[in-house]
């Protein structure tokens, strides 16, 4: 049996689809474990913690578990193939069933087989097995790869645009639209047309304009939490990387998945090279007509360009040219919602709600007062500030 163990490793490191398995540190470090199996306890204790160590270092107790997870991780060529909607030639598909089968071998491994095998009769840390088919599991999920997705894009939501590529965001906003009180037809509007993106519609680039606090790209967070295990995802860009959205458009529009990208607080001075970027993307550009990717900002200006005094200054047709401009970029996203600051009633409801929510057993006549105060001291009555305000009397409790 011993024999057959260390053919594993052969196999392992003959795998042709899934090749990319072979850089991972657990996945190596299995290998040459297994590889030292009959060479002696001496030789095959040390690497066998190494492997259990990285395991437990990855999160996980399962070998199984972590098995299935890198497969369904891995970005290999037969997935890109069926992402963009190409099947694979029996050639490749006989290949990639051969690395699944390989790797359904080896989720079934555990602890007490590899150090029953290696004749070790002392203590070692564990981990455990299951039987896995992959093959099947793998064909399953590259069925349903558009809701999914693969490489990177399986395991995360949300990412930014870092040094020409796509960065998984590790600790994304988990904030969900049940959290957010009030702006029901706001929220209702960016559902509705996020939800047309993901059924193939025809779907607006969106922009999200009102005063700060009010919600905007919370909102924006939310609707992809909701909705990204129906295949949505969302790439931030600064304002600075908009010149790099056609780069980001090559990387995007082969992917199965639906994506946001989104520019959070967007403004611009007069003449500022990246307002033309940005204009010429949504005036016919390929960003526009783009299957998988819509553009969302948000911007506290309505028409996102800063007025100088300047700008007034000169006849009437100077000013109607600089007001024209300024409003045209505005113009060309597709829909475009604004988030009112609120009233005090609404102020007030919020805070009752978060309160609500969070536990907080003030007297209504206290909270309301509080709340007022509150907004005094910030200029401004917004979500944010009911937040903020809730939030302070969670951390005065004892």
């Amino acid at each position: 049996m011993a024999k057959k163990l260390s053919k594993l490793a052969l196999r392992l490191r003959s795998m042709t689809v899934f090749r990319d398995l072979l850089d991972d540190p657990v996945i190596g470090a299995l290998i040459r474990c297994l590889e030292r199996l009959g060479s002696g306890a001496e030789r095959f204790a040390p690497a066998y913690s190494e492997f259990v160590s990285r395991l437990y270092k990855a999160g996980y107790v399962s070998l199984a578990e972590y098995i299935r997870d890198r497969v369904f991780d891995s970005d290999n060529v037969y997935i890109r193939l069926m992402g963009a909607g190409t099947l694979p030639d029996k050639v490749m598909l006989d290949s990639t069933a051969l690395d699944l089968d390989t790797l359904s071998c080896v989720a079934g491994l555990d602890s007490g087989r590899l150090l029953e095998e290696a004749s070790c009769n002392f203590n070692l840390a564990k981990f455990e097995g299951k039987k896995l088919n992959l093959t099947n599991e793998y064909a399953q999920r590259a069925r349903d790869i558009d809701r999914f997705g693969y490489g990177v894009y399986a395991r995360h939501r949300m990412f930014h645009w870092e040094e020409g590529r796509v960065s998984p965001v590790r600790t994304p906003d988990p904030i969900r639209l049940s959290d957010l009180i009030d702006y029901d037809r706001e929220k209702g509007l960016i559902l509705q047309n996020t939800r047309a993106l993901l059924s193939g519609k025809p779907a607006a680039n969106l922009l999200l304009t009102g005063d700060a606090g009010t919600g905007k790209s919370s909102t924006v967070k939310a609707v992809v939490n909701e909705l990204w295990q129906e295949g949505l995802r969302i790439v931030e860009i600064r304002k600075e990387q908009l010149h790099e959205i056609p780069g980001i458009l090559d990387e995007l529009n082969l992917n199965p998945l639906k994506f946001i990208l989104f520019i959070d607080d967007l403004s611009f001075q007069k003449n500022d090279d990246n307002f033309s970027a940005l204009k010429a993307m949504l005036e016919g550009s390929v960003s526009a007509k783009s299957r998988n990717v819509v553009i969302y900002a948000t911007s506290n200006r309505r028409h996102l360009v800063k007025e100088t005094a300047a700008d007034r200054e000169g006849d009437d047709l100077h000013r109607q040219d600089a007001m024209q401009e300024a409003a045209s970029l505005s113009e060309r996203f597709g829909l475009r919602i604004t988030f009112q600051r609120p009233s005090k009633e609404t102020y007030l409801g919020i805070v009752r709600e978060l309160a609500k929510k969070e536990g907080v057993t003030l007297p209504d006549e206290e909270l309301c007062a509080g709340a007022e105060r509150f907004a005094l001291s910030r200029a401004a009555r917004s979500a944010r500030a009911a937040r903020q305000y809730v939030d302070s009397l969670l951390s005065e409790q004892e």
